[in-house]
């Protein structure tokens, strides 16, 4: 189950909780005590005792595995405390911000992704005279909504139609069925992508009991448009397992859900396989809503040439990665990754990646792919420590664009107005669980850290099919999120 590498829809939809059965992305390191400021810039330890020695905090936190951990200087990189700083671990979605810094550096923090359409042929009484091309860009971010607004404007500008095909081109990126295959198939977190992505390549799947039968709806709904789609079909089996099944045919994907699992009602978003020619019939469908008529889409191996006659493109760089970093969302993380190294398949880009990280940060950890999905990456608390002291003093631009996860107290809840700062990025795999970044004091030294527990052993052991929540993860989870605080807490009160 990954609760920091989950893909969400949008923010109204992370808000309300809509998707059942799917762990929340918020960070939930738990603090034993509020720590309380002290004379000259100073956070004490707890409640003004001495700090535990962090030996007792791992052997209370009772994980198993392997706890690695570094905390240093940020200003000179001096290590202040490390225990375990060689332990390679998966690092989970706290690779994310390796492949922030990564992409940053090699597109930019200005660039957009862009998503054209183009005309093969003059537009002559609003129909085009040939072709009409949706042509992707890699965009992560594209949403329903945005494809409607693209729509409304060519409508707006007099399209009504083409003499020729509506062709859809996705080379922008390579094609990928999954981003990792150890995970159950129905997970939205671990979806397919392409140069072409649409709702982070979801579809929204409804069901409720209606008499002694179910009725079941798919769409692909944003805030504004609700465009429903029949490439992709649902339907309610009466049987106890499995929870989900799934078919795939070219331009067809199949669901089927288990109704012993259902209640009387509910919706989850669910992954779509072939994102491209989910995209082309929600642009079509959006498309005749404006009075645009357009033929079944096509999808297409070369880039069609033609006349950009509308487009879409994204927030900036930085506005995309700091999303990334707030919601965890792993297309975006693959597809920024995939975007700055070129490469043709997910292995080849992490590699890219891993060898930048070499040149550029002095890391020697190895980064199997961009999100942290796949278990086989593996990182150093030394490593990931280092990489931050470098961009940090490098001015790289990461810590700007890293969320405030607040000092909590016992409750797990955060202490508003809490003089401490910690700017971080957060991951968890199943029996894996990981926090880096930076504590920031009102006065005093400001510190980088990363902390890594793991047992991919008892990860691995977990069956495929049960890696959306097996048995023990929630309360190992928990105290290895509460161990986390605990350090965090102890290295503000002894070294701030």
């Amino acid at each position: 189950m990954i609760h920091g590498g989950l893909d969400l829809i949008d923010r109204r939809y992370f808000l309300a909780g809509l998707m059942a059965g799917l762990a929340s992305p918020a960070l939930a390191e738990v603090m034993e005590r509020s720590p309380r400021p002290v004379a000259r810039g100073k956070i004490a330890a707890s409640s003004g005792s001495a700090a535990p020695g962090f030996e007792a905090l791992i052997a209370a936190a009772k994980l198993g595995g392997t706890v690695g951990f570094v905390v240093a200087d940020a200003a000179t990189g001096a290590v202040l405390e490390a225990h375990e700083p060689q332990a390679k671990l998966p690092p989970a979605s706290v690779a994310k911000a390796i492949t922030a810094l990564y992409a940053l550096e090699k597109l930019g923090p200005g660039h957009r992704f862009v998503t054209r359409v183009l005309a093969t042929g003059p537009v002559k009484g609003g129909v085009v005279q040939g072709d009409l091309v949706l042509a992707g860009g890699g965009d992560p971010t594209l949403q329903t909504d945005n494809l409607g607004d693209l729509v409304a404007r060519l409508a707006k500008g007099g399209l009504k139609g083409a003499t020729g095909r509506f062709l859809v081109w996705d080379g922008a990126l390579p094609r990928l069925r999954t981003i990792t295959d150890d995970q159950p198939v129905h997970v939205g977190y671990d979806p397919a992508l392409s140069g072409l992505n649409l709702n982070f390549n979801r579809v929204y799947f409804e069901w409720k009991k209606a008499g002694g039968d179910w009725k079941v709806g798919l769409d692909a709904r944003g805030e504004r448009f609700v465009p429903a789609v029949s490439g992709i079909t649902g339907r309610v089996v009466k049987r106890e397992s499995p929870l989900f099944t799934y078919d795939q045919s070219p331009g067809r994907e199949d669901w089927t859900v288990a109704s012993a699992a259902l209640g009387k009602g509910g919706s989850r978003w669910l992954p779509v396989r072939q994102p491209a020619a989910y995209v082309a019939e929600v642009f079509r469908v959006l498309a005749r809503a404006q009075g645009i008529d357009l033929p079944k889409g096509d999808v297409v191996a070369r880039m069609p040439g033609g006349t950009e006659i509308g487009r879409v493109e994204s927030e900036p760089l930085t506005e995309v990665l700091r999303d990334m970093l707030k919601f965890s969302t792993n297309i975006t993380a693959e597809c920024c990754g995939l975007t700055s190294s070129h490469a043709a398949k997910l292995a080849a880009s992490g590699r890219a990646m891993t060898d930048w990280a070499a040149q550029r940060l002095g890391m020697t950890s190895s980064f199997a792919d961009h999100s942290g999905l796949g278990a086989a990456s593996r990182v150093t608390a030394a490593d990931m420590a280092k990489a931050l002291v470098a961009a940090h003093r490098g001015g790289l631009g990461l810590k700007p664009i890293l969320r405030d996860v607040g000092m909590k107290d016992a409750e797990g809840k955060e202490i508003k107005g809490h003089p401490v700062k910690v700017l971080a990025k957060s991951g968890t795999l199943n029996f894996v669980s990981g926090l880096a970044g930076h504590i920031v004091p009102p006065g005093g030294r400001e510190m980088i850290f990363a902390i890594f527990t793991g047992d991919p052993a008892r990860r691995d052991a977990v069956p495929v099919a049960q890696r959306e929540g097996p048995e023990g993860v929630s309360g190992w989870t928990k105290r290895s999120r509460r161990l986390q605080g605990q350090l965090i807490n102890r290295w503000a009160g002894l070294y701030a």
